[in-house]
């Protein structure tokens, strides 16, 4: 970095410069202004700069002004209007509404973040009671799109529960009028074809998890009496064999699969990516362990420096970008989500990289036992005995107290970047986001300290990464980097019901 207080003389009129931040990336200083613009000058450019020796109509001046750093050139009105834009989710309630269905499980992960339960804990299975109730709370949010996602545990325990609340979401949203979803996330070894043709039916979207090829994958991922990483593939490959039967573009639907990046995964990046292609995803989401539920007492064995995780993150996604100029379209999930707020001057919502976070605001789980919690995370912590991030019961709360609800209001502060000590100045505010469960979790409170944070080293490791890359400038990397910017089309999920 270069320090303010060392560039020498500074100018004795008004710096013409619009606010903005700034960071060293390859060899030169990044600028980053608070709507999100950006521009690389080297050293020598960035200190004419601080020290007022840009002359207006010279060759940097046009350019910084092109890009939005020179005051008197901006439109406020046009401004106003991006950044309303792109804070466009504060505009209604949540719209991910999280339901764990049972904690049982057949698999034992290593760094199971759900704290599962045994088979036999049918106490852990939501009834269709409290499945309706949580249904008809999560229709009233003032969100247009709804997206109910089925958790656990392992969803397919209690698949019975699972249709109920899909067919009884149906029948409400006639009311309503919502545009809605379902997703479900499994390990796909309790997977039949009577279960697979009702999901199909429904349009409901399937996600589960591919943790490296066979070996790595059976030893993250346990499964009693079987091999895990064959019933995944084997389901994996028979849902999309099922996508291309309806007409569908294999390219578009496809299920989707997650990667829990632990330790036995970092000397395989190639492997990896590799993997994920030959089964047919088209994303790869490469996302560090997080740090809920069983990980924390299994970290001996799984965890790793986040300086680690980078270099593998760096190795796959490099990997990633050689595969697609050969022509196989494949993209990094991480990098698709900074590169729409980057290059595609938008924010897709993905709730746990924006300001202020989804927390409460932008989510809200339901646990089996109808307890109501701010995040997905917050339920995990609440399974380890702790209900801080608890806000409710599906029995006795209404929407106006989850909404109002003091630790919602405080989640949404602690994750609002521009009240974040570390986040105000940070050259990547316009583009991230905090995760307060992930800091009460690791740090003990909901505002944590950023410079600690396994989380922020993330963060800025893959946005120093990308920002290197745009820097280069080789055009058929930012060709392949601006089309993962593209908003998928989905219609196939996507269930249209017009209020009566």
């Amino acid at each position: 970095m270069i320090p303010l207080l060392h560039v020498g003389r500074r100018p004795a009129t008004p710096s013409p410069w619009a606010a903005f931040r700034y960071r060293e990336v390859d060899g030169e200083v990044l600028l980053t202004s608070y709507l999100g613009d950006w521009v690389f000058v080297s050293k020598d450019e960035f200190l004419a700069m601080v020290r007022g020796e840009v002359g207006e109509g010279s060759p940097l001046y046009e350019r910084l002004a092109s890009r939005g750093f020179v005051r008197n050139r901006i439109d406020p009105d046009q401004a106003a209007e991006r950044l309303q834009r792109k804070k466009r989710f504060l505009d209604a309630g949540p719209n991910l509404h999280v339901m764990v269905v049972t904690l049982r499980c057949n698999e034992s992960c290593v760094y199971c973040h759900a704290a599962r339960a045994d088979m036999t804990e049918t106490s852990t299975d939501m009834t269709p009671e409290i499945g309706e109730k949580a249904v008809e709370l999560a229709l009233q949010t003032t969100s247009p799109s709804v997206t109910i996602e089925f958790q656990g545990g392992e969803p397919l325990v209690n698949f019975p529960v699972v249709k109920h609340i899909i067919q009884h979401a149906l029948v409400k949203n006639r009311a309503y009028g919502k545009r809605l979803e379902f997703t479900m996330v499994s390990n796909l070894s309790l997977m039949d074809e009577e279960k697979l043709k009702f999901l199909l039916d429904h349009k409901v979207q399937i996600c589960t998890s591919i943790d490296g090829p066979e070996a790595i994958h059976n030893k993250q991922r346990i499964l009693a009496g079987g091999n895990a990483w064959q019933e995944s593939v084997r389901w994996i490959r028979r849902i999309n064999e099922a996508y291309q039967k309806l007409g569908l573009d294999p390219v578009l639907y496809h299920v989707e699969a997650l990667l829990t990046t632990t330790r036995a995964i970092l000397d395989y990046p190639k492997e990896l990516v590799d993997t994920y292609v030959d089964l047919g995803c088209r994303a790869i989401f490469i996302r560090p362990l997080d740090p809920f539920g069983w990980a924390q007492k299994t970290a001996r064995t799984t965890e790793y420096p986040r300086s680690r995780y980078l270099e593998f993150y760096r190795q796959a996604t490099d990997y990633i970008l050689e595969l697609n100029r050969q022509g196989t379209q494949v993209l990094e999930r991480f990098a698709a989500i900074f590169l729409t707020k980057i290059l595609g001057d938008d924010d897709p919502n993905f709730l746990d990289v924006r300001s202020p976070g989804g927390a409460g605001i932008g989510q809200l789980a339901y646990s089996y036992d109808g307890k109501i919690y701010t995040s997905d995370e917050g339920r995990m912590l609440g399974k380890t005995g702790d209900d801080f991030f608890c806000i409710g019961d599906v029995r006795t709360s209404t929407y106006r107290e989850l909404m109002t609800h003091e630790t919602v209001r405080a989640l949404t502060l602690a994750s609002n970047l521009d009240a974040q000590p570390d986040c105000v100045n940070c050259t990547y505010n316009p583009y991230c986001g905090i995760v307060p469960e992930h800091n009460y979790r690791s740090q003990g409170s909901i505002w944590g300290r950023m410079r600690e944070s396994n989380l922020c080293a993330v963060h800025k490791g893959i946005q120093d990464y990308l920002f290197t890359l745009l820097r280069r400038n080789d055009p058929q990397t930012i060709d392949i980097l601006r089309r993962w910017t593209t908003i998928r089309e989905r219609s196939h999920f996507i269930q249209e019901s017009s209020a009566s």
